[in-house]
Order: structure tokens, then C-alpha cells, then sequence
């Protein structure tokens, strides 16, 4: 099972959930469980895990254009072909601007004199860590990178193994779109507020549109109003699990340690959650 765990807004416990939920199948199923922390611009999963020992870094590579001038003739049509004005011809001169290429390569298709070749720059790294058999991916942006889905794609193709939960970034960006593309289901972590509705629903309205399963989980539940709950019963939504506002859970939480590890009542709860992702998908 690959599993995003999702959200339109940012702070609604997508990490608390992953962790928790990872922890809890680890501990009650076995098997080879797997976080990938796709969330390139701030990963934190792997914060959770102190006693990580980390397996591997290697760095994530991206393609760009290489200009060779001795059989460029400047005739331009490289920069007409660029979607992304990736390159500016000028008479004497290409440059290229590598931070605004996509790597489709229609550069060095077009060019009628083949002056143009592949290289490739890094873009980021990503790294491949254990703790306790249980096994975290994630990638790190390079400072100033704007693009970072090939970053996200790369965490993804990294992440093996019998149930794999994807920690998205928030929003619904590029960025959240590529992490939850080609997941067997998406649950949506919300709180509810008039903030987490609003995003909520069009966060449901891109899943909708990438046809993939979904259901919502209510984090700090007892707050706000009783909005959301209309909401999903309209839509018919499923919901899955409510987390309470609780102090002992934020407490936990705050000091970087996974709250079912000192609630352990809750692993019961969160394997019961998968057992209900898992008969949804079937």
C-alpha cells in the first residue's frame, strides 16, 4: 500500500499522523514499513527517529543544456522552442539560465546544427535512513532551488517496501500534486476551522481531479465550529479518525518524540485506521 497523508493548510498534524501511523503499524503488524518524507523544503519526519542510522546520500541530479559555441550559429530557434525561457540567444553568445529549466530536452531536438548536448546539475540530496528496522527517505531542496518536483519524485522512487506513507507537503501546489500522484489512497489531515475548510475543499477538489480515493482526518478536534463536520456529511466524505486538542499530545509532540510511544492506546486506534484505508482500496 502506498498511502499520501496529505492537506490543503499547513500545521494540521500531516507529520504527527505519518509518524504515529508508521510507528503503530511497525509495532503491532511488522513488515517492511517506509516514511517518505516528500516535503523537500522543510523535511522533519526523520526528526522523530533520533536513533537513526543513516544508510545512504547521494545527490539528485537534474538535466540541462550544454551549448557547444564552436557549431552554434545563433539562429535562435532553441530559445523559441523554450516553454520556460530557459535560454536567451544572443549574436555572440547562448546563455542559459538553469534554475528555469525543465529538462524536456526540446532544445536539442530543434537544433539544426546538434550544438546542443545533455549535462545535468544537482538540485538537492536525498538521504536513506533506519531506526528500529523501520526505514525514512527524504530529500532536501538546495538553498535557492524553486522547482521541487523532481526532488519529490526521486524521494518517491527511493521508497520501497510493504506499506509506504508519504508525508506531503502542504498546500495544493506542484509540490503536493506530485507527492500524492500514484498513491492507492490520500488521507486529508484537517482541524476544524473556517482556515481548514477552505483549504480542505480544494485540496478534495485536486484529488477529485486525479482520481484518488480519499477520506479525512480530524486533528484537534473541540475547537473551532461544527462547519467541517457539515461539510464532509454534505459530500459525503468519509471520516476516519478525530485526534483531540490535548496538551499531553501537543507536549509530545513539541519535544520531538512520536505521542503514541507514551500513549500506546492510540496504536490500537491507528491500526484500526490503516485496517479501514485497506478495505477502501479494495
Amino acid at each position: 500500500m502506498k498511502l499520501s497523508i496529505a492537506s490543503g493548510k499547513g500545521g494540521t498534524g500531516k507529520t504527527l499522523v505519518t509518524t504515529s501511523l508508521a510507528t503503530s503499524l511497525h509495532s503491532q503488524r511488522g513488515g517492511r514499513i517506509t516514511i517518505a518524507d516528500c516535503d523537500v523544503e522543510e523535511p522533519n519526519s526523520y526528526l522523530f527517529f533520533p536513533d537513526r542510522t543513516l544508510l545512504e546520500k547521494e545527490s539528485c541530479q537534474v538535466a540541462v543544456p550544454v551549448i557547444d559555441e564552436e557549431k552554434c550559429t545563433h539562429c535562435g530557434k532553441c530559445s523559441e522552442v523554450c516553454a520556460y525561457h530557459a535560454l536567451a540567444v544572443l549574436p555572440g553568445t547562448v546563455l542559459i539560465f538553469p534554475e528555469l529549466c525543465h529538462g524536456c530536452g526540446a532544445c536539442s531536438i530543434v537544433c539544426p546544427e546538434e550544438a546542443i548536448s545533455e549535462g545535468s546539475r544537482s538540485v538537492g540530496e536525498i538521504f536513506h535512513a533506519r531506526s528500529d528496522g523501520m526505514d525514512i527517505i527524504w530529500g532536501e531542496l538546495a538553498l535557492g532551488e524553486a522547482r521541487a518536483t523532481p526532488l519529490i519524485k526521486a524521494v518517491k522512487e527511493k521508497a520501497q517496501g510493504d506499506t509506504v506513507i508519504v508525508d506531503c507537503p502542504p498546500g495544493t501546489s506542484c509540490s503536493m500534486v506530485e507527492s500524492v500522484r500514484g498513491s492507492d489512497f490520500c488521507l486529508l489531515v484537517t482541524e476544524p476551522t473556517p482556515f481548514g475548510l477552505y483549504d480542505l475543499d480544494i485540496a478534495l477538489r485536486v484529488l477529485d481531479k486525479m482520481k484518488i480515493p480519499q477520506a479525512v482526518l480530524v486533528n484537534k478536534s473541540g475547537v473551532g465550529d461544527r462547519k467541517l463536520y457539515q461539510y464532509l456529511e454534505e459530500k459525503k466524505i468519509p471520516l476516519l479518525m478525530e485526534i483531540p486538542l490535548d496538551r499531553k499530545i501537543a507536549e509530545i509532540y513539541s519535544r520531538g518524540e512520536i505521542f503514541v510511544c507514551h500513549m500506546p492506546e492510540w496504536k490500537e486506534r491507528f491500526v484500526e485506521l490503516a485496517k479501514r484505508i485497506e478495505e477502501m482500496i479494495l
